[in-house]
């Protein structure tokens, strides 16, 4: 049925040794090294992507602090301009009412002026106008 030869079975085992050597000294060593450094090279990579997100994650929080900090700025100037602006629309209101109040003094003194010099001068003619006056119920 099956015969064994041995005769054949060494060169044949010398053979496959042979090739298995062969075969890992220049194929499978140099795609296991070349799967190695493959994993190597990921494993850099995610490690470099990982660091870049919390790059910039930290970048993000750095410019989330600017941008609060501007806004605080902006608000605080802002304030202070409306401030400023206050102060100086009040003290133009006091200044107005300052020269309105001089302008009303004046006008209320010559007035009073106006006034004595026509009680004088009405108190000058009441003469004339009581002859007038008896003059107008003599006619009547």
């Amino acid at each position: 049925m099956l015969d064994l030869h041995v005769e054949l079975i060494i060169p044949v085992a010398v053979v496959f040794v042979l090739m298995v050597a062969f075969l890992n000294a220049k194929l499978y060593k140099p795609m296991i090294g070349f799967m190695d450094d493959r994993d190597e090279t990921i494993k850099k990579d995610l490690e470099e992507a990982n660091n870049a997100t919390s790059n910039v994650s930290e970048i993000k929080k750095e410019a989330a602090q600017i941008v609060a900090q501007a806004k605080e700025k902006a608000m605080s100037m802002k304030q202070k301009s409306t401030e400023e602006a206050k102060t100086l629309a009040q003290s133009k209101i006091d200044g107005k009412n300052e020269e309105l109040a001089e302008a009303y003094e004046a006008f209320r003194v010559q007035m009073e002026k106006e006034r004595s010099d026509l009680k004088n001068a009405l108190t000058s003619e009441l003469p004339l106008f009581k002859e007038a006056l008896k003059a107008k119920y003599s006619q009547i």
